[in-house]
């Protein structure tokens, strides 16, 4: 007997959330910054946020995040505007009056997942936030500044980073280290004494990478519905590991899209500045 089966059409930021919520564990803690505006947003602060309200609502209950300057806030009624004085006036938060507190607990080794976004990434999950241009060379373009990146990289367990992919995102070296991913020039994490394993994960909105190789380059562990090795390659200045099979990344559910849409960010507020392109 045939039985017809029901391909559910997503977003790819959808997707990415879905991806990524499966991810998070029950009981962990993880950090969220607050992020820019448009697409900056949506892929350093709506993603993450709504990932991790997707695993509360499904598998990890006790999964909780210290937003911004918010510890444990609530997100079962997203707001309909982001802005700080929401921040301020968030009931449903344990918010610390120190943001320094938050930097004691990361050095601690209180996080278990942190969501990191950049200009640039490199094969070895190096990310740069600081600056573009030559090595002692005036910067060609200035970036928003390391903030607590570089903590966040060095102790986090289990740092995730969410960028889209692009030649000029995805290169052979960063241009500065914010924050080092696996290894720089021969150094490795152990022989400079960072505490953190580094990054684990990179999920863009092509593909999903992760770092299972012997020295932490970079290797492909899916590819998204509709996306080829190809035009994956065709996105990237290096190449990174590929083993001879690379698999979809899983759609998401009609259940949980329904969840994301309906329940999550009914308002649209977290993926304000996305496409929101549907697969078919």
């Amino acid at each position: 007997m045939d039985v017809a089966i029901k391909v559910t059409a997503c977003t790819t930021e959808e997707l990415m959330i879905a991806a990524i919520a499966a991810e998070l564990k029950d009981g962990e803690l993880g950090f969220v910054g607050l992020g820019t505006a448009a697409r900056a947003y949506t892929l350093a602060v709506g993603i993450p946020i709504a990932a991790a309200r997707l695993a509360q609502m499904t598998h990890a209950p006790a999964f909780s995040i210290y937003w911004g300057n918010l510890l444990t806030p609530s997100l079962d009624g997203i707001p309909e505007a982001t802005l700080q004085d929401t921040y301020t006036r968030w009931q449903a938060a344990a918010s610390p009056v120190d943001v320094g507190y938050k930097i004691d607990m990361v050095t601690a080794g209180r996080f278990d997942v942190s969501f990191e976004s950049a200009p640039q990434v490199d094969r070895y999950g190096n990310l740069n936030i600081t600056e573009i241009g030559e090595p002692d060379a005036p910067p060609k373009v200035r970036l928003v500044g390391c903030l607590a990146q570089t903590e966040h990289l060095a102790f986090i367990r289990r740092p995730i980073i969410v960028t889209d992919l692009s030649p000029r995102a995805f290169v052979e070296r960063v241009d500065f280290v914010t924050s080092l991913g696996h290894a720089r020039d021969g150094e490795t994490r152990d022989t400079l004494g960072l505490p953190g394993p580094g990054p684990e994960l990179c999920v863009t909105d092509k593909a999903i990478f992760d770092f299972a190789t012997p020295d932490g380059a970079m290797r492909l562990r899916s590819v998204h519905p509709g996306v080829s090795v190809e035009e994956v390659l065709s996105l990237m200045s290096f190449a990174p590991v590929i083993d001879s099979e690379v698999p979809e990344t899983p759609r998401p559910s009609a259940e949980t899209v329904a969840i994301i849409r309906n329940d999550i960010d009914p308002h649209g507020v977290l993926m304000t500045g996305s496409a929101r392109e549907r697969m078919a």
